[in-house]
């Protein structure tokens, strides 16, 4: 999870992909958050117990200002798989968050809310874990009353409808489609939208799906500086040849040295293709 959480890192961090994210699924497109009012806010909090300093680390936070004035802290939790006590880690960054406020001699007439979003990016089965704190709690009947509830902002990124992913204007659009493309058909057909951050979305759509050939194509065919390849149709292309020239050199290893057989079984079996490339060194 952790380099899973790196690569969402790398392409949620830029301003104008989070204010992206946050006016999409916050406020349905209504640009709220302008990129230029974000600063950024070390992900990582401290508390103090048992005499000891405690680290809490978010995904991705943020400050939104107006001005000099704070007017929010807002975070990102990415999550590939539905964890049970979500509610509780949410409720710890917050509170670590209200605490730093709480020490702060800085500005102690101005406390600001903290918002944070869960990113649940599961494309093969709907989050099922709980939504709030009590959910997660057994609680006896008698204290039920008394027990102040949490909830946590859920958005599952696969399961946006496509009005909703029409609203995102960055990079992240290309992203959410991909993920409601792959939970609705099993299968991806590339958009012509420019790409700003081309190897960050890569790198976040490589390692979130496990195809490496994303990446791949980043680093071996596309010349980022130039703008040989600036969307998702020019990316797949380039993966798409890179598949077939690979194929193609196997073959000819492989007729070369008068193995016709192993030439047919690679034609028609795939994990059989893989290990004869790996037998030769394509890579």
């Amino acid at each position: 999870m952790a380099q899973k959480d790196t690569s969402e890192k790398i392409l949620e961090s830029y301003n104008d992909v989070f204010s992206d994210i946050v006016n999409v699924l916050l406020f349905n497109g209504r640009q709220v958050l302008a990129a230029d009012e974000l600063e950024d806010e070390a992900p990582r909090s401290y508390y103090k117990a048992d005499g000891r300093l405690h680290e809490i680390e978010r995904d991705v936070a943020k400050r939104w200002k107006n001005g000099n004035i704070r007017v929010a802290c807002i975070g990102f939790e990415n999550q590939t798989a539905s964890d049970p006590d979500m509610p509780l880690r949410v409720m710890g960054y917050d509170g670590a968050e209200y605490r730093a406020q709480l020490l702060s001699d800085n500005d102690t007439e101005n406390r600001y809310p903290v918002v944070t979003l869960v990113l649940y990016f599961g494309h093969d089965k709907p989050w099922n874990g709980p939504l709030s704190l009590k959910e997660r709690l057994n609680i006896p009947r008698e204290f039920e009353p008394y027990i102040n509830d949490y909830k946590i902002n859920l958005f599952q990124i696969a399961y946006l409808t496509h009005e909703q992913v029409e609203l995102f204007q960055s990079d992240f659009k290309v992203v959410a489609d991909y993920f409601v493309q792959k939970r609705e058909n099993g299968d991806y057909i590339p958009s012509s939208q420019e790409l700003k951050h081309v190897q960050e979305t890569l790198q976040l759509l490589s390692i979130m799906t496990n195809d490496h050939r994303f990446e791949e194509a980043y680093n071996t065919d596309i010349d980022h500086q130039k703008g040989e390849a600036s969307n998702m149709c020019e990316v797949l292309d380039k993966v798409e040849n890179r598949g077939e020239n690979k194929v193609a050199l196997l073959m000819k290893k492989l007729f070369d040295q008068n193995r016709i057989d192993d030439a047919k079984k690679a034609s028609e079996n795939e994990e059989y293709r893989a290990k004869l490339m790996k037998e030769f060194g394509i890579n």
